[in-house]
């Protein structure tokens, strides 16, 4: 049996291509170092649901304290401003009580759409202009429509957080 040189070459190239090429890993954070601190706006709303906008902001601020290596700032000193609007929230039944014909659970659904500005070139770094998130809440056990909404942001600003990082 014979080898050819040229072969084994090919086929030393192709493995050690493979093997230091890497998987697709990094360890650089996920997040611009460009950007140091983050100014959020109160959230708009075209909903008529008590202080949903509000709780969102809240929300959007504690993730982004919590998850990224930003700070929240004022607007004036702030590197980022992040803007955004509650589209709708829709509400759903998934099945009634045979007996009292009351919800067994409901579903909603949490429409919005949110923008990440440079403030000092005034470049978009990100943004959604559709980001949906559904929750749902079980009203025969005690939960809320205030409970599952609790959660549906929750859920919503990391989302966001998820949506503002840097592609690897």
């Amino acid at each position: 049996m014979r080898f050819s040189t040229r072969g084994n070459a090919v086929v030393l190239l192709t493995v050690g291509t493979a093997v230091f090429s890497g998987c697709g890993y990094s360890t650089k954070r996920p997040f611009s170092t460009d950007i140091q601190s983050i100014h959020v706006e109160m959230f708009h709303s075209k909903e008529f649901r008590r202080e949903l906008e509000f709780r969102l902001t809240e929300a959007l601020v504690k993730r982004i304290q919590m998850d990224t290596p930003y700070r929240i700032a004022p607007r004036r000193t702030a590197d980022a401003l992040m803007t955004g609007e509650i589209l709708s929230v829709e509400n759903r039944t998934f099945g009634k009580d045979f007996d009292t014909n009351l919800p067994r659970e409901t579903g909603s659904t949490i429409v919005v759409r949110f923008r990440l500005q440079d403030m000092r070139t005034g470049e978009i770094l990100g943004q959604n202009r559709r980001l949906v998130f559904q929750t749902s809440y079980i009203p025969p056990v005690g939960e809320t429509f205030d409970q599952g909404m609790t959660r549906g942001l929750e859920g919503l600003a990391e989302k966001m957080v998820e949506a503002i990082e840097s592609d690897w």
